[in-house]
């Protein structure tokens, strides 16, 4: 079987890369084929083709089974037989596809071409799956599994893994480590003219907050990466193009987010949060839309200011006991299913549907 793997528009990262690697394990005689985009690495010895290529669309076209974590959004056309797998990215707080309240001309009708391909979906959580499904009109089969990526938090390697970034990242032991994981904002990447992106977070202020025993990781949004130029400084670190943000999880002692779904993913690890929420009315009210509010369940304080938000990461211990109320029912609504055993659960019916339609 040929098995084609999409992440982020060509990166070796999230469910796809947990699925992949424990095909590998299983041992079976399968044909893997990774879409991969400028400037990302990949383990030397995986056969990669370069996204939006014409290799690239052949390896689409001819692929009996299709793994993707986003949408395939590319000229390719899917050949009878074939399966696609779209395990998605995220539990949605904020809206998507067609429950956004604007997008580009045409971009929603485009990207439902994909959508209507899609054989399987992946849903993290009961909660998630209505979401999914109204936002994507999407009538197919649903898998309520939990994410394939995240099966690494709550794993038997979780300790090593944290021990191996934190090194690879050059952070000494004992020292405090926040993530930051801001999502992006629509009016910044597809107005021509319009907002510039920024990075509202400011990094002169943090490190004088923080910097003297706090390593700040900042991984942006994968459509920003390398808009904002050079942000590397002492104690502030780009992980942006670092592969796999469920390592970052792990390597980190606190994240901080605003609207983003890493939100859900972070909360599988129990170690606390905050919420940088600058512009909270602006993104709910006109720019994306919320399906539900964020400051009642949020398992951390929304903070407007950096000021505010250093003032809440100098003892992470208080700031998780401030939040414990609401940590314990965000984690029951949004992560019972995080067990570690989302990837086989996923795995097995993929290559169960995918065997059946080759014959």
């Amino acid at each position: 079987m040929k098995v084609v793997f999409h992440a982020f528009e060509g990166r070796y990262a999230d469910s796809p890369r947990a699925l992949h690697e424990a095909l590998l394990r299983r041992g079976e005689e399968h044909e893997h084929v990774w879409l991969a985009g400028d400037g990302h690495e990949f383990p030397a010895d995986l056969t990669t083709v370069p996204w939006g290529s014409p290799e690239g669309q052949h390896a689409l076209e001819s692929a009996d089974l299709l793994i993707a974590n986003t949408h395939t959004d590319t000229v390719w056309e899917k050949r009878p037989g074939a399966t696609y797998l779209q395990t998605w990215h995220g539990t949605p707080l904020k809206r998507i596809h067609w429950d956004v309240l604007w997008a580009p001309e045409g971009r929603l009708e485009r990207l439902q071409g994909d959508v209507d391909r899609w054989d399987l979906l992946v849903s993290p959580s009961a909660a998630a799956t209505p979401l999914l499904r109204g936002a994507f009109r999407y009538e197919g089969e649903v898998l309520e599994t939990g994410y394939p990526r995240n099966d690494v938090l709550s794993g038997p390697q979780a300790d090593e893994v944290r021990a191996r970034v934190r090194a690879e990242l050059g952070i000494p032991d004992g020292r405090k480590v926040v993530l930051y994981t801001p999502t992006w904002r629509d009016d910044a990447v597809f107005t021509a003219g319009g907002k510039a992106p920024s990075l509202e977070l400011d990094l002169d202020r943090w490190t004088a907050a923080l910097g003297a025993d706090t390593t700040l990781l900042l991984r942006l949004h994968y459509m920003l990466v390398g808009a904002l130029g050079p942000l590397d400084r002492p104690g502030v670190v780009d992980v942006s193009r670092h592969p796999d943000v469920s390592d970052l999880y792990l390597a980190a002692d606190a994240m901080v987010t605003d609207y983003s779904s890493t939100m859900f993913d972070f909360a599988v690890t129990g170690r606390p949060m905050a919420f940088f929420v600058y512009d909270l009315e602006d993104y709910a009210d006109r720019l994306r839309g919320f399906y539900f509010p964020l400051e009642p369940i949020a398992p951390g304080p929304l903070v407007r200011t950096t000021d505010e938000l250093t003032a809440e990461l100098r003892d992470l211990d208080a700031l998780a006991a401030r939040s414990a109320a609401r940590y314990g029912p965000f984690r029951e609504r949004f992560c019972s299913l995080e067990d570690g055993g989302a990837t086989e659960r996923v795995l097995d019916r993929a290559l169960e549907l995918a065997a059946t339609r080759r014959h």
